[in-house]
This record gives C-alpha cells, sequence and structure tokens, in this order.
C-alpha cells in the first residue's frame, strides 16, 4: 500500500516538473521576442492589440494590419516596417 502511495507522489511530481520545465521554455523563448505590430500577413497573426476587430490570433482579414501583432526577434520590428505597442496604439488612437 505504501508503494503504490509513493509510486503515486513520484508521478505527480514527476508531471509537475515537466509542466514547469515546459511553462519555463516558454517564457525563455518569449524573452527575446517582442509584439510588433504591422507586419503579420492576413491569418498569420499572434493576436490583435487594444483596437483590434477579432478576437486573437490568425484572425486577421488583412495583410500588415496596424492592430494585429506578430512576435519577432528583439530589435528587429522596426526594421521590418512594423511599430512596438506604444507607437502603434498613439498611431491608432489618431486615427480613431
Amino acid at each position: 500500500m505504501k508503494s503504490a502511495t509513493t509510486l503515486a507522489h513520484a508521478a505527480i511530481a514527476g508531471l509537475l516538473a515537466l509542466g514547469l520545465g515546459a511553462s519555463s521554455g516558454a517564457a525563455l523563448a518569449a524573452a527575446d521576442k517582442e509584439k510588433c505590430f504591422g507586419v503579420a500577413l492576413a491569418g498569420k497573426n499572434d493576436c490583435g492589440g487594444k483596437y483590434s476587430k477579432h478576437a486573437c490570433a490568425g484572425q486577421s482579414t488583412t495583410d500588415k494590419d496596424p492592430n494585429d501583432w506578430k512576435l519577432v526577434d528583439k530589435g528587429s520590428c522596426e526594421k521590418m516596417g512594423g511599430k512596438l505597442k506604444a507607437a502603434a496604439e498613439l498611431e491608432m488612437k489618431k486615427k480613431g
């Protein structure tokens, strides 16, 4: 009976370790990325911004919509012709 409990605890600990490892890996991968507005092609966005007309990922209907963002390598957004969040929101405020 005791060995079954020990086995169950080991299994739970293993699953927790896998979950924590996966989430920290995702956090590390996101650390060298930034949200870049206005570079995503239709249906290829990672999400939308404050003024977006859809819920989220993959739902953009136009190429390079300034309301939609895509994760890109840090420092590459403006080189691609995109804008970082603050600049994108300011532009949308002026239009709206």
